[in-house]
């Protein structure tokens, strides 16, 4: 497959917050990975229809395989950085909608990593 299908630029974040001095839990996310990306239409597997009800989207993410793309798991963040909020939420200044990491296949194929994101509720 030829680049001309990543068409979306995306960036992963991890969170490296840390304990708060009441005992809470401060989330702060750092950008690890940036990259372009092919958005693949889910179908409607059980679990897919189940979030789609739910009213959140789940969408597979393809992407090139590279040290810093396989070092992606389910603890990280997706940012579609092309689309969504450009100076991000409140105090998470990273632009882009945000969607949560569900899976990440960097085996199935040497060349792509696939990656499951499923967006926030929608209300």
């Amino acid at each position: 497959m030829s680049a001309g299908r990543l068409r979306e630029a995306v960036a992963f974040d991890e969170d490296t917050g840390a304990i708060g001095s009441l005992g809470g839990r401060v989330t702060a996310w750092t950008e690890r990975h940036a990259c372009r990306g092919q958005w693949i239409y889910q179908r409607g597997d059980e679990a897919v229809q189940a979030a789609r009800l739910a009213g959140r989207s789940v969408h597979k993410i393809k992407i090139r395989s590279c040290a810093a793309s396989r070092a992606i798991t389910v603890g990280y963040r997706m940012r579609n950085t092309r689309r969504g909020l450009p100076d991000g939420v409140g105090t998470d200044t990273l632009p882009g909608s945000r969607w949560n990491v569900r899976e990440v296949d960097a085996i199935t194929d040497p060349m792509w990593v696939y990656i499951v994101v499923e967006g926030e509720v929608v209300s």
